[in-house]
């Protein structure tokens, strides 16, 4: 594919990512045209990577992971070997949602879903702590939650 979108594509592409579950139809009519073709852009877009994977987002309240917590992570040895360490073994733990590497005073930053402050300190003596190298840890718990979005804009072709 090609390394720009035109505008059918990127629409496409903002249709999916609303609502993955909205049928070839429905797009090819939105879009005014047919079946065919629309199926044909999606398989090249999720071929050319720019379509990972389809996902249902849950409620976090309903699934009992009402507690999110940002940690940030300081690590006393900065190796390439010692950041890739880290980064390999947190992002196995259940727990952790999203993992970063930073620039800055910190490191990495976990966004971490846990049901309550119980189950966050499980995390943190009993897999996080375990790790090697780390400094430092700061942990911030979210109160509300002002906007979540996984929706990118799309306003125009890539």
């Amino acid at each position: 594919m090609e390394d720009r979108l035109d505008q059918i594509d990127t629409q496409i592409l903002d249709l999916l990512q609303h609502d993955a579950r909205v049928t070839t139809k429905e797009l090819a009519d939105k879009l005014g045209l047919t079946i065919t073709p629309v199926s044909v852009r999606i398989k090249k877009l999720e071929e050319a990577g720019y379509i990972k994977r389809y996902v249902a987002i849950l409620d976090r309240d309903k699934v009992g992971k009402s507690l999110i917590a940002f940690t940030s992570i300081q690590l006393r040895e900065h190796s390439q070997t010692a950041l890739r360490n880290f980064e390999q073994k947190s992002v196995k733990f259940k727990e952790v949602m999203e993992c970063y590497r930073l620039t800055g005073n910190f490191d990495f930053l976990l966004k971490i879903a846990i049901r309550d402050m119980k189950e966050y300190n499980d995390f943190l003596m009993n897999k996080l702590a375990t790790l090697p190298n780390i400094g430092s840890v700061q942990t911030y718990f979210v109160l509300s939650e002002g906007k979540s979005e996984t929706a990118y804009p799309l306003n125009m072709p890539l």
